[in-house]
């Protein structure tokens, strides 16, 4: 079976070896057939420290690492505009 990979962004990298990604998706309401934004927060290993909050990501699902880690950060598609902000200064 090949692994779930997902794309999200950054929002904490206060923990040590672990970001925590938010993914977020579009789904048709059942009732009301409105398109509605769900997201999910993943802990993701990142053992180099190396993403930063407000970056986007790829995740892939692993083993377990921890209680709530099972999934670990394959590599940046984007610097978030939090990166940016820091770079122009």
């Amino acid at each position: 079976m090949p692994k779930r990979i997902l794309v999200g962004t950054v929002v904490s990298d206060k923990t040590d070896k672990t970001v925590v990604v938010k993914v977020e998706r579009k789904v048709k309401h059942p009732l009301y057939g409105k398109i509605i934004r769900r997201s999910k927060k993943y802990h993701a290993h990142d053992e180099d420290n190396a993403f930063k909050a407000g970056e986007t990501v790829r995740i892939e699902e692993t083993k377990p690492v921890s209680k709530l880690k099972t999934w670990k950060v394959l590599d940046r598609l984007d610097a978030g505009k939090t990166a940016a902000v820091e770079a122009d200064v």
